[in-house]
């Protein structure tokens, strides 16, 4: 069957899937809402697409990649869409991530006649996406399949290698994410999320039962994931600075200085798990048994993602939001600001890991990771938003207030010294 031919099927599968939606959900017209993102600056070099939110940050997934999600109930009829934009719009997003292993979700639903991009700009996109996106893809998930994606997948099949195909995952109902993702953190369109119950519906005769969650145990007075500071704090002794933070910082300072891409690379989950169970229970851990220096690294990322509140906190974000609107001049005096007013505790272990990221971005000429690489890391695991995850129009500010943070190391903290802090 030629190119053509496959194209005319396509249209002709996608017509069928607009029809189904219709007829099971009366949809009335195909006006999507702009998503408000109070973030969005007007002066953003894409708002044009941005404003649309067809593309978002939705968190990290169960190895603390970064995930993107791309959401076609979010296009707007092609008139109103510069594709041409839309694909250098989405380039500039994974640019930001392209150095670390990332996730991307494809929510399909809500992909129609007068919103999709032409077979020729599908091809332009994929060719467009070389190794360095290509690389550090490790997963894309394909949320809501139709026969319109297998007739897409006949035409790329011959460009796309079998090691990038071993990535993409097919998943039927959004449920199905639960098992790969952090799944409260996606900033799922309601439009999906609506198709989504008409699927279970179809599939069972009726909505699926609410499953009742179990109430959360109580932490064990061991635990280091998932609880405050002070209450780690109160279980060893008074001891500032948390002992997964201790030992990690201490591994990775001995050992993975000048290891390239430090930080960037995950880990086996099942590993991380292990590793989390054993410091939860107050065991000893050998990261030399594991021969894998990014173990240790990916957990001191995940003991800062779990945390109830951010090791910044909530308190901080809108000020740091700010920054970009700081004169260049006086930033680095706007972050000593913001800082000085941290919770003692706070400002105690935000100290000893900021000297410890400013330790290796100065080893950046072995291990690539310069303080504006370690703040792509570590900037959405020192601040977040108390509801929802960050946008992507609030990534620039946080970022490049953790950057200031790790460059001006000295010049920031040399101002306050607490009683009983300590340095890597």
């Amino acid at each position: 069957m030629s190119e053509i031919d496959y194209e005319k099927l396509a249209e002709i599968e996608l017509q069928k899937d607009e029809a189904e939606d219709m007829q099971s959900e009366q949809e009335e017209t195909f006006v999507p809402p702009p998503l408000e993102d109070p973030e969005l600056n007007i002066n953003h070099p894409y708002y044009d697409v941005a404003r649309h939110g067809i593309i978002q940050l939705a968190g990290d997934d169960n190895s603390g990649r970064k995930v993107i999600t791309f959401s076609c109930c979010r296009m707007p009829p092609s008139h109103q869409l510069n594709h041409t934009r839309l694909l250098e719009y989405l380039k500039y997003t994974l640019d930001q991530y392209v150095e670390n292993d990332y996730t991307v979700v494809y929510f399909h639903y809500g992909l129609k006649s007068l919103n999709k991009p032409s077979l020729k700009w599908l091809q332009t996109a994929y060719k467009e996406f070389d190794r360095k996106y290509k690389k550090n893809l490790k997963a894309l998930y394909v949320v809501h399949p139709t026969n319109f994606i297998k007739i897409l997948w006949n035409i790329f099949k011959p460009l796309i290698s079998h090691k990038f195909g071993k990535k993409i995952t097919y998943l039927n109902y959004l449920s199905d994410l639960r098992e790969h993702l952090k799944y409260d953190q996606l900033n799922i369109p309601q439009e999906v999320i609506r198709h989504d119950e008409n699927l279970q519906r179809k599939q069972k005769g009726k909505l699926p039962p609410v499953v009742k969650v179990p109430p959360p145990r109580p932490p064990l007075p061991t635990q280091q994931f998932g609880v405050s500071l002070q209450y780690i704090k109160d279980k060893n002794k008074g001891e500032l600075i948390p002992p997964v933070m201790k030992e990690t910082v201490s591994y990775l300072k001995r050992k993975g200085l000048q290891v390239e891409g430090l930080f960037r690379r995950s880990a086996s989950i099942q590993t991380i798990k292990d590793v989390q169970k054993l410091y939860n229970q107050g065991k000893s851990v050998n990261f030399d048994d594991y021969h894998d220096i990014h173990i240790p690294a990916v957990i001191l990322k995940t003991f800062l993602r779990e945390l109830p509140q951010p090791l910044l906190t909530f308190d901080c974000y809108d000020h740091i939001l700010g920054i970009t609107s700081v004169e260049s001049s006086l930033r680095v005096t706007r972050c000593k600001q913001i800082i000085q007013g941290l919770p003692e505790h706070n400002y105690i272990v935000l100290k000893y890991l900021i000297c410890f990221l400013h330790m290796v971005s100065q080893e950046s000429i072995y291990n690539r990771m310069t303080a504006s690489s370690l703040a792509c890391v570590f900037g959405l695991n020192l601040i977040w938003p108390s509801k929802g995850t960050a946008s992507l129009s609030a990534l620039v500010p946080l970022n490049l207030f953790t950057e200031l943070l790790i460059d001006f190391y000295t010049n920031i903290f040399n101002s306050r010294t607490v009683p009983g802090e300590i340095l890597p």
